[in-house]
């Protein structure tokens, strides 16, 4: 009996301690990638954040939508980089749970077949994004994201896949 409760106890404590590290860590990375929603046709992203400093994460991002209006039809491609800072430790949030907000800086790419861009057209982005993230293991997490600025904005849902 005082064998098992040894071994109960241990795995007791090992359970409680396993949690998903949120935000991520100094040195950390995880990949994002998933769909988006906008006034712009239905976004498909891919990105890599990276841990720089407690509750501060820097980050790239690439995207792809098509779509058509009463101008044309239109293919955008945008590449970001964005700067986040994380809500955690200051609002003492669960482990589970990442919420953040930061600014982000890109170029939007802006092409039509005939090239005709109507009111749109290629050129640099700066925006505003909040989110949020639950890990349901310390590795595997979904995100919501909403964005806003001054070249399109919208939101986001995915999956999150942190490495360390």
């Amino acid at each position: 009996m005082k064998k098992f409760s040894i071994v109960l106890s241990f795995l007791v404590v090992s359970v409680l301690s396993i949690n998903a590290q949120a935000p991520l860590n100094k040195g950390g990375a995880q990949l994002n990638a998933g769909f988006g929603f906008s006034g712009y046709g239905i976004p498909i992203y891919g990105g890599v954040d990276f841990g720089v400093a407690k509750d501060f994460t820097l980050g790239v991002e690439g995207s792809f939508r098509s779509y058509s209006d009463g101008w044309g039809n239109y293919t955008v491609f945008g590449f970001l980089g964005n700067g986040n800072y994380h809500f955690n430790s200051i609002m003492q949030i669960p482990s589970e749970w990442d919420f953040y907000a930061g600014l982000n800086l890109g170029f939007y790419a802006w092409s039509t077949p005939n090239g005709y861009n109507g009111p749109h057209s290629s050129g640099l982005g700066l925006g505003l994004q909040v989110g949020g993230r639950y890990f349901f293991t310390p590795k595997f997490g979904i995100n919501l994201e909403f964005q806003g600025g001054n070249t399109i904005s919208g939101g986001k849902f995915g999956i999150t896949y942190r490495f360390k």
